[in-house]
């Protein structure tokens, strides 16, 4: 690479410096003007005492000028002691002591808006000088070299950018403000007190002094315990995100205690720094405090003997202590800000340390580009290719390759002999030691981000799939740029102005992640209308079109979204039913219908007769939700159903008292789990001889949630008869019509006409229950169900709603096949020039690698595919084959003339 990312300012104040200073600038100039009212307001106590109350003024004279503005001087500077900017009005004593007073409060409100102003202009800039560092230090994550990730914990990462510079937002904006500001005030209560007295002056100054050089030698091991604070608390959560990315290793070799041990100790150690730590700083801060109050104790004895002794005068030894009132302060907040602005200036170092990696990316290589990337062509060439480890042990050594990019190239070769890394290095995410790569007679690693990521897929062993939908997760690959604006309407439009505003004055792009920025062309699509297809198109290559179609069968509609397939579903399901008019499949379903029970449903669902909508009727809560209860009690059924619940009980334990707990009869036939049974037992006990209404509360909610899980078709006990049907029917109606408006929401209800938004596609269109103990019942159902979709042409929108399915933290909501697959799928979708795939489907058994490979290769054909197999046998489908052992290529040429390479026989042999 012929440059790198450029390095981060070493120094916090010269980063701040270079970011903010216009911003800076206006909010020192409110401190300097700030400073005048603030001097101005500090002499005013001493005329209101003096001259408003005590009167002194008015001695000899009538009237005394009101708002006579006069700078005080010291008298070697000048024998009138002043100088008269202004003569200000004359008022008699009342007046003049009202006037004085309300000048008092007018100052007094200036000064606070003055100080709002300005903590409010530190603010915004502390957290846009925060957003930019922020940006920045993501914005370097995406630059660092992949064999950087194996030295970091990606928790370690996200704590730095998310905790660690935490403190430093609420520093910037006081970086140069703050000494300023509080500097200023410091320096105007000084200059106010010298001129009423220059020992009580030189007294204060003392103080100060031993304040300033005292307190921060002994916070200098604070910076240091907060240094180690902040390093052991990183390592800490590096630590606990291993233990959530090894759980399974944890359980399955029973070392959970050992990791106990491992935390206990960190945390340990965290307390014993922290605790330092909280010692040393109230020691500091009680000698702080002791300090400040010596102050005081001077001006009254020093004050106090001047006014008895000397000429000194009441009023200008309550505006010494008036002014030194508000001196503590900031001069404590000045040691502060030394020892917070020692404390930042450590962190920031530390995280820039932490950001700034050997080998960056160039940032060049990662810009935007302007429009649609041209193809490659020609052919990928190493040069003396090698890679060496940290240890200097070589996982390649010194190959020479040439792969045309019109070509199929298989690389075989045992486990570490060097495919692997090999195509790590021809997809640009290991670098080569030494040697060259160059594809289309250019440098690969000169070649931008946006050309390698378009012309170049690479699917490795262990795919990565994003939280979100598979369509989402499929089209990733294509989001390289802002294709299509986002469309707002002119609120939102100037809203967006004005955080595109802020971001550039934060130093982020203005890009919007609202834009549309998939590249339909790449896809061979032409729009959001049929990339679905494109997408389709891979899914079958790769046989994960079935698995995204159940998904769909399972998976909600939006309908607000997509109201013709809602429509569509509706006509399935009448298509549906009128062929379960068959006799021969007519006793395979049970339709919804209001006016009868569904004996295939349970009791709670036979009573709510629609789908819950969150946990307000969930089947779990149901027995106790008092719009239920207050139903049952209309029609009488409260106390019958707390009988049914001892009967089940009392059934239920009798059954399974002697089965373990994971016997399969417990998951087929059983609603009381294994665990619940002694419970139950302990209940039926207390039962004996006595009336269920001499149970406590929790007993009997226990016994009456029972029933509700009871389903006469499955459970068989003979509980409900038609009797208890007409009841039980009577409860559904008198439930439907008391339902309160605020609890409609929570439940949608079934109706043959509309769609049910709350319900799965596969029940919209089944509208009804599999009926229990018909042979191959739910099987049969289902393929009825696909028959009658693709005969309406539904099997594409039932598999667009598939491609919404979430696939979770990691793809964890899918198999390990499953998220190969999709990417697979992410790699095809995107129609690359050259597709590299490292043992991608070493997962599959060997029946399925050989047709995905087989479809793969159909699908790419005319363009490169370099593919390093688990599976020597599948090499006779390549134009080349290539083998490695040792890092080192020890044959390469047509399938059928290297079948003498000793290497190559071997791995023929094992299959």
């Amino acid at each position: 690479m012929n440059s790198v990312a450029l390095g981060m300012e070493k120094n916090l104040f010269r980063y701040i410096w270079r970011h903010s200073r216009g911003e800076q600038v206006v909010i020192l100039l409110l401190v300097v003007v700030a400073q005048v009212f603030y001097f101005a307001s500090l002499n005013l106590p001493k005329s209101i005492v003096n001259d408003g109350i005590e009167g002194k003024g008015f001695k000899n004279v009538a009237e005394l000028p009101f708002f006579r503005v006069s700078l005080p001087l010291p008298s070697f500077l000048s024998d009138a002691g002043s100088i008269r900017l202004f003569d200000g009005v004359a008022l008699t004593q009342w007046p003049y002591l009202v006037a004085m007073s309300c000048l008092f409060l007018v100052m007094v409100t200036v000064n606070g808006m003055f100080k709002k102003t300005i903590n409010t202009q530190k603010g915004r800039m502390g957290e846009r000088m925060l957003r930019r560092l922020r940006y920045e230090l993501f914005d370097r994550i995406l630059l660092f070299p992949n064999v950087h990730f194996r030295k970091v914990k990606a928790a370690e990462l996200s704590g730095m950018i998310k905790d660690e510079v935490e403190p430093l937002g609420g520093f910037i904006g006081d970086a140069y403000v703050q000494p300023a500001f509080l500097g200023g005030q410091a320096m105007t209560a000084l200059l106010f007190i010298m001129l009423q007295s220059v020992w009580l002056g030189t007294i204060v100054i003392v103080v100060l002094g031993v304040q300033a050089f005292v307190i921060p030698r002994l916070r200098r091991r604070i910076l240091v315990l907060g240094r180690q604070r902040q390093i052991t608390a990183r390592q800490l959560a590096g630590r606990i995100a291993e233990t959530v990315d090894g759980v399974h290793e944890i359980h399955t070799n029973a070392t959970a205690n050992y990791e106990r041990a491992d935390i206990a100790h960190r945390l340990g150690t965290i307390f014993v720094i922290r605790f330092q730590l909280y010692q040393r700083k109230f020691t500091a801060k009680f000698l702080n405090n002791l300090l400040a109050q010596t102050t005081p104790f001077m001006i009254y004895l020093i004050g106090g003997y001047l006014v008895l002794f000397g000429d000194m005068q009441v009023g200008a030894v309550v505006g010494v202590l008036l002014a030194y009132k508000d001196l503590p302060g900031p001069v404590k907040e000045l040691i502060d800000w030394d020892q917070q602005r020692q404390d930042v200036q450590q962190k920031y170092e530390q995280v820039v340390e932490q950001f700034e990696p050997d080998g960056m990316l160039a940032r060049e290589l990662q810009m935007v580009p302007d429009g649609p990337v041209a193809p490659l062509s020609g052919e990928i060439v190493l040069s003396g290719v090698t890679v060496a480890e940290d240890s200097g042990a070589k996982s390649v050594d010194a190959v020479n390759l040439v792969a045309p990019l019109d070509r199929r190239l298989a690389l075989v070769g045992p486990p570490g002999g060097g495919k692997e890394t090999i195509t790590q290095v021809m997809a640009r995410l290991t670098p080569p030691s030494a040697g060259t790569v160059r594809i289309g007679g250019a440098d690969l690693a000169s070649l931008p981000e946006s050309t390698t990521g378009a012309r170049i897929s690479y699917v490795g062993q262990d795919v990565y799939l994003f939280p979100v939908s598979v369509r989402d997760n499929i089209l990733y690959g294509l989001r390289r740029r802002p294709v299509t604006p986002a469309n707002y309407d002119e609120a939102e439009r100037r809203a967006r102005e004005r955080f595109v505003s802020e971001s550039r004055r934060a130093g982020n792009p203005d890009f919007d992640p609202a834009d549309d920025w998939i590249d339909y062309d790449a896809a061979g699509a032409t729009g959001p209308g049929d990339i679905d297809h494109r997408i389709v198109e891979a899914l079958r290559a790769v046989e994960l079109e079935e698995d995204i179609y159940q998904y769909g069968l399972r998976g909600t509609l939006d309908t607000s979204t997509r109201p013709a397939i809602a429509q569509s579903i509706l006509a399935a399901r009448e298509e549906l039913h009128a062929r379960l008019t068959d006799p021969t499949l007519a006793s395979l379903v049970e339709p919804f219908d209001r006016a009868r029970y569904n004996r295939n449903m349970s009791v709670a669902e036979n009573l709510l007769f629609g789908t819950p909508i969150g946990k307000t009727f969930d089947p779990d809560n149901i027995a106790a939700n008092p719009h239920m209860r207050a139903a049952l009690a209309q029609v009488g059924l409260e106390s019958e159903l707390l009988q049914m619940g001892v009967t089940i009980a009392e059934t239920m334990v009798e059954l399974f008292a002697d089965l373990p707990a994971g016997h399969p009869f417990f998951e087929q036939f059983s609603f009381i789990a294994a665990e619940d049974l002694p419970e139950f037992r302990t209940i039926l006990s207390r039962l004996a001889g006595k009336s269920v209404a001499d149970l406590d509360d929790a007993a009997r909610a226990r016994l009456a949630a029972l029933p509700f899980r009871y389903i006469e078709a499955r459970h068989r006990l003979g509980l409900i008869d038609a009797a208890v049907e007409e009841r039980l029917l009577a409860a559904r109606r008198a439930f439907a019509e008391n339902l309160p408006a605020d609890a409609a929401d929570a439940i949608e209800f079934y109706d043959r006409s509309r769609y049910n938004v709350a319900a799965t596609l596969q029940d919209n269109i089944l509208f009804g229950r599999i009926v229990y103990g018909q042979a191959q019942g739910p099987e049969r159902i289902s393929a009825l169900i696909s028959e009658v979709l693709e005969g309406l042409g539904l099997r594409m929108a039932v598999i667009e709603v598939g491609l919404d399915y979430n696939v979770g933290v990691g793809g964890k909501r899918l198999s390990a096949i499953q998220r190969q697959k999709v990417g697979l799928a992410r790699a095809l979708v995107k129609r690359p020039d050259l597709l590299i795939l490292n043992e991608a489907t070493s997962l599959f058994d060997s029946a399925a690698q050989q047709r995905v490979l087989d479809k793969i290769l159909d699908v790419c054909k005319g363009r490169g595919v370099i593919w390093a197999l688990n599976r020597a046998s599948f090499a006779d489908r390549f134009d080349d084959v290539v083998v490695l052992q040792g890092g080192k290529v020890t044959a390469k040429g047509a399938p059928g003339d290297i079948t003498g390479d000793k290497t190559f026989a071997d791995l023929l042999a094992a299959g």
